[in-house]
Order: C-alpha cells, then structure tokens, then sequence
C-alpha cells in the first residue's frame, strides 16, 4: 500500500458574497479593490485531503496546495496550510489570467515532478465556472477521474467516488493515481485556528514561474465584451388556473 502524496490546486477568486461588478470598459468583472478568498470547492478539496490524513485509512506523505496567479495569492497558499496542507508551491503570474489548460499543463508537469498520486480539485472556480482543469488534467497524465464527488474513501490504493448524478447516484473505483474534482456536498471545510495560522507563517511557501515548467501563459480565447445581465421583469398576478392559461397563451408560451 503506497502513501499518498496529494495535491490540491486553489485559487484565489472574488470572495462569493460580494457581487460582481463589469469594469468600466465592459472588458472584464472588476477586481481593483474587491474582497477576494479561496475559491469555495478548493476549500473542499483541502479539507477532503487533511480528512484522508486523519482517516488513516491509507496512510498520506504529503499535501502540497498550488496556486498559480498573482502575488497576493500567497494569502490562500497560507489559508491552506492553516487548515492542514504540509507546504504550498506558488506559480508567480501577475499579467495574464491563466485558462484551464495553461492550468492543467502547469497541473501535469508539478504532479510529475511531485511524484503526486491523487490530485484533488474543486471541479470549478466560482469566477469562470468553466469546470473544465479537472478533465484536461485527465486527459493530460491519462490517469483516471472522478469528477463532482460527494463522498470519496482511499484504501489499499483504490479510490471509491460517490457522485450525485440525475437519477441518484453513482459509485465509481479507481487504482491510485487518481483524479478528483470535488462538489459541495462532500465535507464541511474547517476554520483554521489561530495556532495554526500562527504556524502556517513558517511552513514552506516555494515560488516559481510557468517559464521554469515550460508552459506558456498564452490566451486561446478573447473576450469581446462583458455586460451585466437584463435586469428581470416584474411579475403579474392572475385571478385564477383560466387566467393563467390565458396570460401563458398571449406570452406564446403555451
């Protein structure tokens, strides 16, 4: 039975109680002087991996948190080794916001060097939701994959994933190394105290750049326009089952 050594990708994100606002040029989602924290299914990933550490059940070498962005996102790396991760390796980037497969190239070449053999992730960020790292990962290090999991055990090197689909839910088994993109029903992520974000402060923070890996930050997709959505219509209210009947066929949805 081998030990784990997980990594957990995060990333920092506007915090998801404020609202986004567009920019005044209508070119991007205003970030200047907003709120930011970790995005919430990366929360779940980290709280998931220090979960397996405590389960014993298979035993875990290492976690490594991995962020990729600007230098304030050494603020999340720190959260993250607060609430349980062994050290953090932060890929400097402060031009360009990264898509999903700049990602997973960085993703495949740090768990290669790593030697990492579960990768868990939030299956998407609250700020693209593109839902798209996890796969191209896959498909990347052609390791298996269990995406949008709610429950995930790992024992004598089998990983078994309970996901919610449509018609209930799903099991899925795996050998290590494995892939897993976590939703929001599979923990309750922890706070971390105040000892050990004091301890955070001295567990060891490694910074690169995507150059040193080889990947290229280079944009495959242009935003031509960003616009608030149409402000809804107010409602009508009906007397009864006919007159809704009615309203439904003026409208032409019935």
């Amino acid at each position: 039975m081998s030990a784990l050594r997980i990594l957990v990708p995060v990333k920092r994100v506007i915090d998801y109680a404020v609202k986004p606002r567009v920019n005044k040029a209508g070119t991007a989602v205003e970030t200047n002087g907003v709120k930011h924290s970790m995005n919430p299914f990366d929360e779940l990933s980290i709280e998931e991996a220090v979960r397996l550490r405590e389960r014993k059940s298979q035993p875990v070498e290492d976690i490594l948190a991995f962020s990729a962005g600007p230098a304030k996102s050494q603020d999340i790396l720190r959260t993250a080794m607060a609430m349980g991760a062994d050290r953090a390796l932060h890929i400097v980037e402060e031009k360009t916001e990264l898509e999903p497969l700049s990602v997973a190239k960085l993703l495949q070449k740090v768990a290669e060097q790593e030697k990492s053999n579960l990768i868990i992730l939030g299956k998407q960020s609250i700020d693209d939701d593109a839902n798209q790292t996890g796969q191209m990962l896959a498909g990347l290090l052609n390791w298996p994959q269990a995406t949008s999991a709610s429950k995930v055990e790992v024992e004598n090197d089998i990983c078994t994933v309970t996901r919610e689909v449509d018609g209930g839910v799903e099991t899925l088994k795996a050998p290590l190394p494995m892939i897993i993109t976590t939703d929001l029903r599979l923990n309750e992520p922890r706070y971390a105290s105040l000892p050990n974000i004091m301890k955070a402060k001295k567990k060891p923070l490694e910074k690169k750049t995507m150059g040193e890996f080889g990947v290229s930050s280079e944009k495959r997709v242009k935003t031509m326009k960003v616009e608030e959505p149409a402000a809804r219509q107010g409602g009508g209210k009906v007397e009864d089952v006919d007159g809704m009947i009615a309203k439904l066929k003026e409208l032409g949805a019935i």
